[in-house]
């Protein structure tokens, strides 16, 4: 049962860095999900086809969207999840706007100024446009057999906490933790905590 640790966006694998450390007993994986194309179940068909056996993967924000989709193309290999500030519904016609707008700015003025560094721009805009595109995974979550774990930042504006709230509602086992002081990546804002509730997740898991 290995876990996946899957970023977000703007940041990259880096991300991760500490629980690499923290959960080097389960031999945890990181992958960089840009450059690999402008779909999110792309993205997920490759990293199946990377790791072998029992996955748990562990997505923040965009990387909870890949979750899903691993959960959906495998859910034989998938014991466990973990959503991070993550959500399962698709991009409303809202929110699509907003991703267009998005791409317009990353062709115009190039990465943001919280982008991890060296991340480019065509590598934003391929991974906004999968973002923008992917399916609604609500089926996903309402199927799944395993447990779910969602984390959430209490100060999130991102991901709203009743969004969090019906996500882990939804899920057969599934559940919520909310993380006070943590805002859209709470693996940065409150790492001792995820970090905690993350080790106690898969030695659940394990057992």
């Amino acid at each position: 049962m290995r876990p996946v640790l899957l970023h977000g966006y703007p940041l990259d694998e880096r991300m991760w860095e500490p629980q690499l450390e923290v959960l080097r007993a389960y031999d945890p994986y990181a992958p960089r999900l840009y450059g690999r194309g402008s779909s999110v179940d792309e993205w997920a068909r490759q990293i199946l086809g990377e790791v072998d056996g029992d996955v748990v993967p562990v997505g923040a924000s965009m990387g909870g969207y890949v979750a899903l989709s691993m959960a959906r193309q495998a859910p034989e290999r998938v014991r466990a999840i973990v959503l991070a500030a993550s959500r399962a519904a698709a991009d409303s016609p809202e929110r699509r706007r907003e991703r267009d707008a998005t791409i317009a700015t990353l062709r115009a003025d190039g990465v943001p100024a919280n982008a991890a560094w060296g991340v480019r721009p065509e590598e934003l805009i391929e991974a906004t446009e999968a973002l923008r595109d992917r399916p609604d995974a609500t089926e996903v979550v309402r199927d799944f057999a395993g447990p779910l774990l969602v984390v959430a930042g209490a100060d999130d504006e991102t991901v709203p906490l009743e969004e969090a709230r019906e996500v882990a509602a939804l899920a057969p086992d599934g559940r919520l933790e909310v993380l006070d002081g943590a805002g859209h990546f709470v693996s940065i804002d409150r790492a001792d905590r995820f970090d905690t509730l993350l080790l106690d997740f898969l030695d659940a898991c394990r057992r």
